[in-house]
């Protein structure tokens, strides 16, 4: 039979797939009246001719009440009148024949069944199997694009959630007491909400990508192995005529001319014909659904470019350099799979035309699984290459010199810093990364905001060496001068109007700080002459209630360095003020006699205190605050004496006369600066290496834990090991 360059139902009904299975299966339902056909002849033959003519009109009957749907479908765009498809052609002329014969032979009706309605039975039943594989695959498709606009909805649904958490924070910098760490908070979610946003221009992309994907290869491919189905039905339908009629050839000699025209008809009857006449009457304007567009958030107006600055780059670079790794992998995944797909099409092909002995059905269903295989890996390699064709034309190949880190997913199961946000790491469900290299640590959350600057392989103390430098940067990252901030930063001209909150601030009261490491260096004593501290006593440190610590063999493992243990939050140290004291320069602050203050940094050497009264903070003399002062207020939050404290009377014994004026301050411009610690819990030394704490006892830091789960310390003079984790710096 000549081969026939015809349209195909994927080229020419688009998303057509269910009105074809429809017909399709009109088809192949069809089958199963052919064979009743055969077997009722059969049975009529036997009762001679009298039956034949009968049985003729039985069945121009039936194929009349059926021309519509066996020709164009159940529902077709165009009528087709009284025309008939190609197949209904020939079984008229078929009909016609068996309305001239006159006679019928026992014998021939035997062949008739085991010949013809035997194997009619065997391909109803075959085709049904392979149209039900072509419907379920057609599903599994349509799932698969329904997924990916759904993935698209939760991407739009967490965009428009970070956007407005940025307008949250957006307002909270209005009223926030703390403007550093309100502002912090909201650039900190302004780059999640840039980062969010990205990922869904990203993801929108994807999904157009998928659904032209599904619309112009997968669902076509579909279509036209559908369409192949059903003309392969027409031929082994063609076939089996062809059996009946040479059977009824042999037969009735006398018939001869009638049969060979029967026969011409059914060459004629061509399987693409019916496929023809099929898509001719229902061939409709096919509308591709519309690319998805960016939406912006209700409650952040904003616009479908990019974020291209230099925090949004570091994200886009992470997102390009994966994309970029996994592309290459995935092509040739895809190839190999596509491959193998080839090939067992090349199996089908072998077993219709009987070359090889396999079970179609099954050979189908391997097809249709190695294809959703193929798809769904050519979907991340689609994803891959939209995510850094996307990228690159935003931002150009930023990939180009970064130094990637060798990052390791774990679990830390001491606390860890990271060193983006610096925030802890800790716990069994603290997951986060650490390069091999230069031993870089982040959250999970995190790795995608990294820089790509890994200095390389670095040894154990160049690690801590950058471990201390990444946590300073990131503290001095973290609180911005409130000096250099301005409200004109916050204001965004397209974001929905701020709504003012009705509830009342609520006073919070700040923990201690760790002593800045530049602070008291920048300001200069005021005085020249130094003079003796004033003496005060010790006051007795209130009754605290005891913890009960873990043995120290618990924390042997390593801790990152540069992490502190202990009370993430601590109450407030309380001083009183023992002389007036006017500030004279910048950073001081201006205190009256017997005001309380909060200690926000002791002495480290340079003469001079931290404080805090009410709202102000600043710098006086050490020797004019009362270190011992237990307020009367809280007997819980009370703390053990001063360990600055060299006084031997009581501070309440100096006379009113010493109270006027306050000693003179002494310059301690270029002392040696002390790091103390403070024990957590009560320890008893082991050995004469170490040392016996309780709560509340401070000790100057010697050297901080090196990995082992010990720290140096100096008490009365002499050095010995504490546990790192019962002390926490102070």
């Amino acid at each position: 039979m000549a081969e026939v360059d015809v349209p195909t139902f994927g080229a020419e009904l688009k998303d057509g797939f269910k009105a074809a299975n429809a017909w399709v299966n009109n088809g192949i339902t069809w089958l199963d009246e052919i064979q009743q056909f055969y077997r009722d002849r059969a049975a009529i033959e036997k009762e001679y001719s009298a039956k034949l003519d009968a049985l003729a009109k039985k069945y121009f009957e039936k194929k009349n009440r059926k021309i519509s749907q066996l020709s164009v479908g159940d529902t077709p765009t165009l009528t087709p009148g009284s025309l008939e498809s190609a197949s209904l052609t020939t079984w008229s002329t078929q009909l016609t024949t068996l309305e001239s014969r006159a006679s019928e032979h026992d014998r021939y009706a035997n062949n008739l069944l085991s010949q013809v309605a035997e194997p009619l039975k065997f391909y109803n039943n075959r085709f049904d199997d392979l149209r039900k594989r072509h419907a379920d695959y057609a599903d599994k498709l349509e799932a698969s694009r329904d997924a990916v606009y759904a993935d698209l909805r939760k991407i739009k649904t967490k965009y428009d959630g970070t956007c407005q958490e940025l307008e949250s924070k957006r307002k909270k910098t209005e009223s926030h007491y703390d403007k550093a760490k309100a502002q912090n908070a909201y650039q900190q979610q302004l780059f999640d909400m840039n980062n969010a946003k990205n990922t869904y221009l990203i993801a929108i992309n994807v999904a157009n990508k998928q659904k032209e994907k599904y619309y112009h290869e997968y669902v076509p491919e579909v279509m036209d192995s559908l369409q192949d189905l059903s003309e392969f039905k027409t031929l082994k339908l063609n076939f089996l005529w062809d059996v009946a009629t040479r059977l009824e050839s042999t037969m009735l000699q006398q018939s001869n001319g009638m049969i060979e025209h029967q026969g011409k008809e059914i060459q004629r009857n061509l399987p693409h014909l019916d496929s023809m006449m099929y898509m001719r009457h229902n061939m409709g304007a096919f509308q591709e659904p519309a690319d998805k567009a960016f939406e912006p958030s209700p409650v952040w107006h904003d616009d479908d470019l990019m974020i291209v600055d230099e925090t949004a780059k570091i994200y886009l670079r992470n997102v390009l350099t994966k994309s970029k790794g996994q592309l290459g992998e995935l092509r040739r995944e895809v190839d190999k799979k596509r491959k193998e797909v080839e090939s067992m099409k090349r199996v089908k092909e072998r077993v219709r035309e009987g070359k090889e002995k396999k079970d179609e059905v099954e050979v189908i269903r391997t097809l249709f699984a190695m294809q959703e295989d193929l798809i769904a890996v050519d979907q991340k390699r689609l994803t891959a290459e939209v995510e850094t064709t996307t990228i690159t034309t935003a931002v150009g190949d930023v990939t180009l010199g970064a130094k990637n880190h060798n990052f390791k997913s774990q679990t830390f199961k001491i606390p860890t810093n990271c060193d983006l946000c610096g925030d802890r790491i800790w716990g069994l469900s603290a997951k986060g990364f650490d390069c091999r290299d230069c031993g870089y640590t982040c959250h999970s959350k995190c790795e995608m905001k990294v820089p790509a600057d890994c200095p390389g392989e670095q040894n154990k103390e160049e690690r801590k060496k950058l471990k201390a430098e990444r946590q300073a940067a990131t503290n001095k990252h973290l609180t911005p001068d409130p000096a250099s901030m301005s409200n004109e930063s916050l204001a965004r001209s397209n974001t929905m109007n701020s709504v003012n909150s009705t509830s009342a601030r609520q006073s919070v009261i700040s923990g201690p700080q760790t002593p800045s490491e530049d602070a008291p260096s920048e300001i200069a004593p005021k005085a020249t002459t130094p003079v003796a501290a004033v003496k005060t006593t010790a006051a007795a440190p209130v009754k605290r209630n005891r913890v009960i610590a873990p043995p120290p063999t618990a924390y042997v493992s390593a801790p990152p360095a540069g992490s502190t243990n202990g009370n993430a939050e601590r109450e407030e140290k309380k001083g009183k003020v023992l002389y007036q004291f006017d500030a004279g320069g910048d950073g001081e602050l201006s205190v009256a006699e017997g005001k309380e203050v909060v200690i926000l940094e002791p002495d480290d050497g340079s003469g001079w205190i931290k404080v805090r009264d009410g709202y102000k903070e600043g710098l006086v003399p050490a020797t004019y605050i009362d270190l011992s002062f237990t307020p009367s207020t809280s007997s819980a939050s009370a703390r053990p004496s001063s360990t600055y404290s060299t006084s031997t009377t009581s501070s309440l014994a100096l006379s009113a006369a010493s109270r006027k004026k306050g000693p003179a301050v002494a310059p301690k411009r270029g002392a040696k600066k002390l790091q103390y610690v403070e024990a957590l819990y009560d320890y008893t030394a082991q050995s004469d290496a170490e040392h016996s704490m309780t709560e509340g006892e401070r000790f100057v830091l010697v050297k901080e834990d090196s990995g082992d789960g010990w720290a140096e310390v100096e008490k009365a003079g002499v050095t010995a090991s504490v546990p790192a984790n019962y002390i926490q710096a102070v």
